[in-house]
């Protein structure tokens, strides 16, 4: 049930009625009307800006168009009060029963309450991470990780079908030098000194524990082969070791992906994908060979002063074009992307997301091109870029990890802090804004840390529970006398501004869905559990506002059906987050 939905559709009818009645021009089109909460709860529970953008179509004045419109609502039995305000503006004030079925709703639906069909029958795919398989994790992975994942659940918990990739960058020049870090390694580990690591090479410690593989599985026998042999032998088994890594770690922030695409795949002696989408570009015309300016304030590993195969980027507002072939016959690092894309194409997304670091966002332009370009510009592509992440402890820098080598590991931090608050705390910042994570705030037990207090409103829900049982043991959860409780009991103001908190999840989701701002549930959960926290202390200075009361059991069925309600909500929305819902706090 969403109380938004059900008032903009009294609102539709109330205007079909009065186009019934001729007192409506039948041809003037309804749209771009919304319900909104009114600023002052003293107005009412909703606003509706019907009139006013009905008013010039329906060459009428705004006000005398609302009191009509506020006339045939309070034919309506959903509704006690239409009042007409400022320039004509209609606030409306729901009748109890609404509030009732509410809670009633959300206790009959179990996980459902709040989900949206706005992605029903649409299947959306998800790429996020999708970090180099040369290192662990460092933390803004952590954040690509997180706001990817959480798109995803939002994505699905509003509709739609949702795939979650990760595409391994398993071929290329870093994952040569990947390769060549490996052997380097290897030879270390068989006690030759090696030295201080070369430029362009990896230095990291975890490489070391690589080179301790390759002997243990290998013995000497890789310094007897040739160097092409032994390389791709290395380098197969750093990126076995390293994605395995990766899966962990990412487990362990509890983050899943359907699918990990390689992009080794994509040109094989079975099947030349790339070659594929290269010529289907060029049937299309974007194809041709010639040369490429030297890039502005950078160099730019693709650029040769030399003839190439080029892909005419700059067609679809790209600053150039871009080269899919060296002049060696090679193919660019962008020609495995343009096969990648042609690949999720064909397999027939409604929408597509490519969530990427904020070190990327040069990349955006030809990304988007060359999609526009396969799907003749029918493919909703999306390019989210997550921004920063500075790891703090009291308010002072975290020192790099001598394991990682140059970057603060994402493993250290869950395991130093936990999943949960670190995914709940890289929501509570838009994406797109820089981001201060402090690990010593994210474990404090108190209001000003956003992930405990929700949790806490959770494991609290339940504790009522517990507590009311010693009065009432037959007041549990599944029991017919909580989930059928007397809700007109639920009368006193701090009741029902929960209830109307409960009220608002259905709109956070689908607007948080549709807006691609997940951020917006976390603060959405804190505002929920601060409702309930309030009300749960107003119970200590004032008995009779208790949850529980020993002598009155209907009324107790109430409360405690309304404090179900709350937890339901609090669970879905942590959900979404991926966080856990604890019973009880330690």
């Amino acid at each position: 049930m969403n109380i938004f939905a059900l008032a903009g559709e009294a609102v539709r009818q109330a205007l079909l009625a009065l186009q019934q009645e001729g007192r409506l021009a039948q041809d003037i089109e309804l749209s771009g009307l919304d319900i909104q909460e009114p600023r002052d709860p003293s107005h009412g529970d909703l606003a509706s800006n019907a009139a006013m953008v009905l008013a010039k179509r329906a060459k009428a004045k705004p006000r005398d168009l609302a009191q009509l419109i506020a006339d045939k609502l309070l034919d309506q039995t959903d509704f006690t009060k239409a009042d007409v305000a400022g320039p004509g503006f209609i606030n409306l004030t729901l009748s109890g029963d609404v509030w009732c079925r509410l809670i009633s709703t959300v206790l009959a639906n179990k996980t459902t309450y709040g989900q949206s069909e706005l992605g029903k029958g649409k299947s959306a795919q998800v790429e996020y991470v999708s970090a180099n398989p040369t290192g662990p994790m460092h933390i803004g992975h952590c954040r690509g990780a997180v706001f990817g994942d959480t798109l995803a659940n939002l994505l699905a918990f509003a509709g739609y079908d949702v795939s979650r990739e990760y595409y391994m960058n398993d071929a290329g020049a870093q994952v040569d030098k990947l390769g060549q870090s490996a052997l380097l390694r290897y030879r270390e580990a068989l006690g030759e000194t090696i030295g201080e690591i070369p430029e362009g090479l990896y230095p990291g410690e975890y490489m070391k524990a690589i080179g301790q593989v390759l002997v243990e599985r290998y013995g000497n026998s890789l310094l007897d082969m040739p160097t092409d042999e032994a390389l791709d032998i290395a380098r197969s088994s750093a990126i076995e070791a390293l994605l395995s890594e990766i899966k962990n770690d990412l487990a362990a922030l509890n983050v899943q992906h359907d699918v990990f695409f390689s992009e080794r795949s994509l040109s094989t002696a079975e099947r030349d994908q790339v070659a594929e989408a290269i010529e289907l570009l060029r049937k299309k015309s974007l194809i041709y060979e010639g040369r490429l300016p030297k890039p502005l304030g950078h160099e730019d590993d693709e650029w040769e002063d030399r003839e190439q195969t080029l892909f005419r980027s700059a067609d679809f507002g790209d600053d150039m074009d871009r080269a899919l072939k060296k002049s060696d016959g090679s193919y660019t690092y962008f020609a495995n992307d343009v096969a990648y894309h042609l690949n999720k194409i064909e397999r027939g997304f409604s929408l597509y997301f490519n969530v990427l670091g904020a070190d990327h966002v040069g990349y955006i332009p030809r990304l988007k091109a060359v999609v526009e370009a396969l799907s003749d510009n029918s493919a909703n592509f999306e390019t989210p870029v997550t921004q920063l992440v500075k790891v703090l402890r009291d308010g002072q820098p975290v020192r790099m990890s001598k394991r990682a080598g140059t970057f603060v590991a994402l493993r250290d931090v869950v395991d130093e802090v936990g999943s949960d608050p670190v995914r709940f705390m890289m929501m509570m910042r838009k994406h797109d804004s820089p981001l201060d994570f402090d690990l010593a705030k994210v474990v404090e037990q108190s209001k000003d840390n956003a992930v405990f207090y929700v949790q806490y409103a959770h494991a609290r829900a339940e504790s009522v529970f517990r507590v009311a049982a010693e009065t009432f043991p037959e007041l549990t959860k599944n029991s017919d006398s909580v989930r059928n409780a007397d809700l007109t009991l639920l009368y006193d103001v701090g009741e029902r501004a929960l209830i109307r908190e409960i009220a608002r999840f259905p709109r956070v989701v689908e607007s948080a869905a549709r807006e691609r701002e997940p951020h917006r549930v976390p603060f959405y959960l804190y505002d929920l559990a601060s409702a309930f926290h309030h009300q749960w202390a107003r119970g200590n200075d004032l008995p009779q506002l208790r949850f529980s009361q020993i002598d009155n059991v209907k009324v107790t069925a109430s409360r405690l059906a309304l404090v179900l309600a709350t937890q339901k909500v609090i669970s879905s929305g942590l959900h979404i987050l991926g966080v856990q819902a604890p019973l009880e706090m330690r």
